[in-house]
């Protein structure tokens, strides 16, 4: 007997994934984040509150695509005058660049359940390739109907390259805000009807 979650996954390379279909991000069940070095000693985290994405999976997985916005308003670090500052000018300035950009140029198979996602993040109107690596978490139904998938992904990109270069000089060397910063997003895809 074939159960109802049976109709919408299928087996491909070792893996119980996704039938074809459209998926949008759970804006519930999701985490945008990022890392900083601070002061060259520590770590500071944040993540931006509101986000969207919309993930076609394709009959042929690696032809799969992503296209997701982030409200650069709602960066949250936790500390509301760092984030005024990083929602300001010398940072995002989001009242001119309201958004953060991903579209997805590709996808390759690593091993089991990891794969990179190619792609072009633009960030105050700079456009730059960026690789994330994706871990798909695993594909099942709510008990709500819903028929979802999880995934997690990261990577590293070079801040100054989108023309973020603000920076304050440490006199004990190096600098206030590392250029390097990890990205890490944690997330559930919901199918359309």
């Amino acid at each position: 007997m074939t159960s109802s979650i049976d109709a919408v996954t299928r087996d491909w390379d070792g893996l119980t994934i996704p039938t074809a279909g459209t998926y949008v991000l759970d804006g519930a069940h999701k985490r945008v984040g990022f890392v900083a070095r601070h002061m060259m000693v520590s770590k500071v985290r944040g993540e931006f509150n509101e986000a969207t994405a919309t993930i076609t999976v394709a009959e042929d997985p690696l032809q799969s695509s992503v296209v997701a916005t982030i409200q650069a308003v709602s960066v949250d670090t936790t500390q509301a005058d760092r984030d005024a500052h990083l929602r300001g000018p010398e940072f995002l300035d989001a009242e001119k660049f309201p958004t953060l950009e991903f579209r997805s140029t590709g996808v390759k198979s690593r091993r089991g359940s990891e794969f990179v996602l190619t792609g072009e993040l633009t960030i105050r109107d700079v456009t730059r390739p960026v690789e994330l690596e994706v871990e798909f978490e695993g594909v099942g139904r709510s008990p709500f109907g819903q028929d979802i998938f999880g995934f997690s992904a990261s990577t590293e990109i070079d801040r100054e390259e989108f023309g973020l270069t603000w920076n304050v000089a440490l006199e004990t060397g190096g600098v206030l805000v590392s250029r390097k910063i990890k990205i890490e997003i944690e997330g559930e895809a919901v199918r359309q009807a």
